[in-house]
């Protein structure tokens, strides 16, 4: 069977009651499997993951989007995190038996839907984007809610689905297809936030930091902390511990310590394994050395006898 994740984004982080209602959505659809939902009430954002084949996952994010339409409202909607849109970003990610290619068709099947059942402005990114200016997210988003009334009327902004016109309540959307991602955020002992700016800067790899890295810098108020933000596009060329050891390099530079790092969402167990064989220099690891893979084998074999 062929499995397809999708991890949507939706602009609420701190009502329990609207993310639980959201997220059941998903546990409706038979063959769908719910696997994470983290919320961020300093983001005043929710994480949501699931996996299922391609036409249960379908069924389950057009669901998510109806819900998330009805209980959010961008107009009363504050937090760190950037957003454009009620349910703000919506990425598909092959898995077994999947292609690129088929996640590039659900997700425009899916944005066809979304604007025709919502009427919400859909934008393709990532692989699925039509221009290439479209294949990064920031740009897409750059503006907000607040701003894309106007940006929506600009020549190079028409939605690839919908009218020129920003829904109401639930703003805009991006929806696309991507490899695995992973959201990792590291946080700094201080509360001046430009520290957290430049050093954001210093590792993201549009500014001439670590390739395969974005980054922003937030504000922690409720913790008296700020955040590097990250989004690792490919932890295999560029792993989580070198992020992190650029950031803490850098922050020892203002006199700032490192207080935690946290993962948003999921991550895949390879990506661990990376940084545990790097800080404990680790030599000859195999991933089969760890305990959990060598029974996951163990039990496959036996299964198939």
């Amino acid at each position: 069977m062929k499995l397809i994740e999708a991890v949507p984004n939706i602009s609420e982080g701190r009502d329990q009651e609207k993310i639980e209602a959201i997220a059941a959505q998903v546990k409706a659809v038979r063959g769908v499997a719910l696997l994470d939902v983290d919320p961020d009430p300093d983001h005043n954002r929710t994480v949501i993951t699931f996996v299922g084949p391609p036409e249960g996952v379908e069924e389950a994010a057009i669901r998510l989007v109806a819900k998330a339409v009805e209980l959010i409202d961008l107009n009363k909607h504050h937090g760190e995190h950037p957003r454009m849109g009620a349910v703000d970003v919506l990425p598909f990610v092959p898995l077994r038996g999947a292609t690129m290619a088929e996640c590039v068709e659900l997700a425009r099947r899916v944005g066809k839907r979304i604007n025709e059942e919502f009427r919400i402005p859909v934008y393709l990114y990532a692989e699925a984007a039509t221009r290439p200016e479209r294949q990064d997210l920031a740009n897409i988003r750059k503006g907000e809610f607040e701003g894309f009334p106007a940006k929506i009327q600009e020549p190079d902004w028409a939605p690839d689905f919908g009218e020129r016109r920003v829904h109401p309540t639930a703003g805009v959307m991006a929806v696309g297809a991507r490899p695995s991602l992973i959201a990792y955020n590291v946080n700094l002992g201080t509360s001046d936030l430009e520290v957290a700016k430049r050093i954001a800067q210093a590792v993201r790899g549009s500014s001439g930091g670590l390739r395969y890295v974005k980054a922003l810098a937030f504000e922690l108020k409720e913790r008296g902390l700020v955040q590097v933000s990250m989004n690792m596009t490919d932890y295999r060329k560029t792993p989580l511990h070198r992020a992190f050891e650029l950031i803490k390099r850098e922050a020892a530079r203002y006199g700032v310590p490192v207080v935690g790092s946290e993962i948003v969402g999921l991550v895949p167990q390879e990506a661990l394994n990376m940084a545990a064989e790097y800080y404990l220099q680790l030599e000859n690891f195999r991933p089969e050395m760890i305990l959990e893979e060598r029974i996951a084998r163990a039990m496959k074999e036996t299964e198939a006898r």
